[in-house]
């Protein structure tokens, strides 16, 4: 009966790094994506990942329900970024994707495998090893789940509803954007030609200041202000066209979201008109109403008042930055409570 010493064990596991390194440099692992892993291998590394994805996922805070209204979006998203190697219903995958190793799949069978928390922490986070990116900005948890809300739907969807959410009436993602019409063909997926978006998870754009759209691009383009969706669309356009893109949303005729009715805008309108003294919140109407005292300030009258809510919430956890400006709006959303947040939304949708 052979018998092992406690010196032979830790002899072996010290040469053993050695070894594995000698292995890796001669070259004996094939690395080649053709020849496909090996059965135990492909087991274990599907093993490691989903019981990774799994424990971390047990601290995502999990929301009341899912924003189905960010669906058009992340949609957009989507087909800009995610179903070049994941298809998309009518779009299936290239022959070039299908030879990955390991191979991106096919999302809409296996949506019901992951939990919600599970599918937020591979979006935000990525899988290290597979390809799969993470979002391209980690301070925007509202737009993760709006892509988790758009995947819980992705299985009952039909093509023809995919291409309207995600493209619109435009024809074809077009990317990237060097000439003026494709780079608004581009922007009309999810702010529409006209300027008033296609969600309200999308700000309205139309009749904005022009200043202030194109020093919101510039500040996305050179990731000053965080956005998944917009970094990559500003990304991929040329700068030069930006100051034509503005000029054209900017001279739309300006329009307003249908008001918001569960909250007080009465009360909006009081903190808008005179802020909160008592909590050194300025009156907003000082810099958003009337004649702006600054042209980078955009106006806020008729804007979506999930966005607004949004906005607000993203000044106050330091997330929304962008112009020069953003450390005074970060100031005031510090001091507002949520009942604020809710009543200025109210208010401000509703101004005409």
């Amino acid at each position: 009966m052979i018998k092992f010493h406690w010196k032979h064990i830790a002899i072996a596991l010290a040469i053993l790094p050695f070894v594995a390194v000698f292995v890796a440099w001669i070259g004996f692992f094939n690395i080649g994506a053709s020849t496909g892993h090996w059965k135990i291998t492909e087991w274990f590394l599907h093993l490691a990942m989903r019981s990774a994805v799994r424990t971390y996922s047990l601290a995502v805070e999990v929301p009341e329900r899912l924003p189905i209204e960010g669906i058009q979006p992340a949609a957009g998203h989507f087909a800009r970024g995610c179903a070049i190697c994941h298809g998309a219903p009518g779009e299936p995958r290239s022959p070039s994707v299908l030879r990955m190793l390991p191979r991106p799949p096919d999302l809409a069978p296996v949506m019901g495998t992951w939990s919600d928390a599970e599918l937020f922490r591979i979006v935000k986070y990525g899988v290290r090893f597979t390809g799969m990116p993470a979002w391209p900005t980690q301070e925007r948890d509202d737009e993760v789940w709006a892509m988790v809300a758009f995947l819980r739907a992705l299985p009952q969807m039909d093509a023809p509803t995919y291409r309207e959410l995600a493209i619109g009436g435009e024809g074809g993602a077009a990317m990237p954007a060097n000439d003026f019409e494709t780079a608004l063909a581009d922007c009309a997926r999810c702010h529409g030609r006209d300027g008033r978006g296609r969600s309200e998870h999308v700000p309205i754009i139309s009749g904005q200041r022009q200043e202030y759209l194109r020093a919101s691009l510039e500040a996305f383009a050179e990731r000053k202000r965080p956005s998944g969706v917009m970094e990559l669309a500003a990304v991929e356009a040329d700068p030069r066209l930006f100051s034509d893109l503005a000029r054209h949303f900017a001279s739309q005729p300006p329009v307003s979201a249908p008001a918001a009715g569960s909250s007080d805008a009465a009360r909006g309108r009081e903190i808008a008109e005179r802020g909160i003294p008592e909590r050194k919140v300025p009156a907003c109407l000082s810099c958003h109403g009337g004649a702006p005292r600054n042209p980078v300030y955009p106006k806020l009258d008729g804007q979506h008042a999930s966005y607004l809510k949004t906005q607000l919430r993203l000044f106050a956890e330091g997330k929304r930055g962008g112009t020069p400006y953003a450390h005074l709006m970060e100031q005031t959303a510090r001091s507002l409570e949520a009942d604020d947040i809710e009543d200025l939304a109210a208010y401000f949708s509703s101004a005409k």
